[in-house]
């Protein structure tokens, strides 16, 4: 039955429909969910659907499940650069590279990764370091991912590297880091000087939003989709001035009784 499915997805995928590829294939892991095979052809489907940390989470599971598949690699690698994380785009492109030291793709688009990193650096070190508010998500633990094939992989790498050439993506305004605990991802967004009325910050069960909005600039958004589902998150805030809060919300203070005048 699996099979069966995942012929159809790979039918569908060629013939350009995407979102039918996609459904075809989770139903075939559905009933194979330990096939690295399925995820690895998923993760192709998400990043022609732009769900680029689909691609990237499906990707790692082929690679938690087959280690050795330069493809999954490729495609987690594909997708990490479409989300501009050249860094963990480049450790998948080198560990594929060593499964498959035959393909110049890998090599080629590695060259890319240092470019595009080269001028990230460059950036932060011509900005100040900036200071401001940090949000905090907990997400389920990130696997790595891995491994390459097939014409559709080649059309792919035709499309990063023609985006690439025909213009380089805007910078956003604000930069933003994270680095991951055991049990949470913390994501620092740096925006110096921001009044806290300015400043949004949501989540929902698999996505965070931060939108800083200051009157006569371009507003800034900043909304990925996690790699993991959000059980628990945190928000600081600083108060404004050193006064002690009897209580979370707002309370007006209680009314006196007046003296009546006979």
């Amino acid at each position: 039955m699996a099979t069966d499915l995942e012929k159809k997805a790979k039918e569908a995928f060629i013939d350009d429909y995407f979102e039918l590829a996609y459904d075809l294939y989770s139903q075939a892991i559905e009933i194979s969910p330990n096939s690295a095979e399925l995820f690895a052809d998923r993760a192709q489907a998400s990043i022609k659907l732009q769900n680029f940390t689909e691609a990237v989470a499906d990707a790692n599971r082929a690679i938690e499940l087959e280690p050795s598949m330069s493809k999954a690699y490729w495609r987690k690698a594909t997708a990490c650069m479409k989300l501009e994380e050249y860094e963990t785009a480049k450790v998948a492109l080198e560990k594929g590279a060593s499964l498959a030291p035959g393909d110049s793709r890998f090599t080629n688009l590695i060259k890319e990764c240092e470019e595009r990193i080269a001028e990230e650096t460059g950036e932060l070190q011509k900005q100040p370091l900036e200071t401001g508010p940090t949000n905090v998500v907990s997400t389920n633990n990130v696997q790595p991912a891995t491994n390459i094939s097939s014409t559709e992989d080649v059309e792919t790498v035709m499309d990063v590297s023609n985006e690439a050439a025909m213009a380089a993506p805007a910078r956003p305004k604000y930069r933003h880091e994270f680095y991951q605990k055991p049990e949470e991802v913390v994501v620092t967004v740096f925006a110096k000087g921001i009044p806290a009325k300015n400043v949004t910050v949501d989540f929902g069960e698999q996505i965070l939003s931060v939108s800083i909005d200051v009157p006569g600039e371009e507003a800034y958004h900043f909304q990925p989709r996690l790699f993991g589902k959000v059980y628990m998150a945190y928000i600081l805030l600083f108060l404004k001035g050193l006064i002690h809060h009897p209580f979370l919300d707002h309370q007006d203070p209680p009314t006196l009784p007046q003296n009546r005048q006979e």
